[in-house]
């Protein structure tokens, strides 16, 4: 009885702590569920609710980056996604949400290190996303998600993606009050591994020349070079 009382308290700490609350709490108790615990008493393990918040997670982080990166092409979104639900990355949620010590699994997996496992970090994280989403809804799934994986957070999505358009028209427009543009310059390679150059323009002067595999892309590159250039002090077209 005691055992169960336990556990309840735990559900409950933890659903307070990711600042949400379940129906069902039996999901829950599902997600926390290790198969090697599965094994030995017969009851249901996290891996089909690990299969629904994989999908879940990634359907929510790339809508996510689509509506906060519009200028982000294809290769720039994925790369960013990974970065944000790789293994790595969710084994630090799970360590913020203290998931190695509510894990629920066998004896003999427990004394292996089972609970500081890396890949059972991981998995219970997206089992926990899948259980809410059957719970709550896609909606209410969503808020949690991007509160507890927010795609615009530097430390996260920096390295990935740096939008030096966007900031290249705040420094202009907050400066100068004018805003930059971007001149195709041309076309290289086949049609098939097309490169594309773009020029930045401000002011009436070329601050710089970017290239990419899409016009979106060259301009960023572009806008990066006009970033550095505009820095300059003795910039011509100022």
């Amino acid at each position: 009885m005691a055992k169960s009382k336990d556990n309840a308290n735990n559900l409950a700490s933890l659903a307070q702590r990711l600042g949400i609350s379940f129906h069902n709490v039996g999901l829950l108790t599902t997600a926390l569920t290790h198969r090697s615990y599965s094994a030995e008493h017969g009851a249901e393990s996290n891996e089909r609710l690990e299969f629904l918040g994989d999908s879940v997670l990634d359907l929510l982080i790339a809508e996510a980056l689509y509506l906060a990166y519009p200028e982000a092409d294809e290769g720039v979104l994925s790369t960013s996604k990974a970065a944000l639900v790789n293994e790595k990355a969710l084994e630090q949620v799970a360590l913020r949400w203290d998931i190695g010590a509510l894990a629920i699994m066998s004896h003999g997996e427990e004394s292996a290190g089972g609970r500081r496992r890396r890949a059972m970090l991981a998995d219970t994280v997206e089992a926990i996303i899948g259980a809410y989403y059957l719970d709550a809804g896609l909606d209410a799934c969503r808020e949690f998600v991007l509160r507890e994986i927010p795609v615009t957070t530097a430390d996260t999505h920096g390295e990935a993606w740096h939008d030096y358009k966007t900031e290249l028209q705040e420094y202009c427009q907050s400066r100068y009050h004018e805003t930059p543009a971007y001149l195709p310059v041309r076309e290289e390679g086949p049609s098939h591994m097309r490169t594309f150059v773009v020029a930045t323009i401000f002011r009436g002067a070329h601050c710089g020349e970017g290239s990419g595999k899409s016009k979106k892309e060259a301009e960023q590159a572009a806008a990066k070079v006009a970033l550095g250039v505009l820095s300059e002090p003795g910039f011509v077209g100022l």
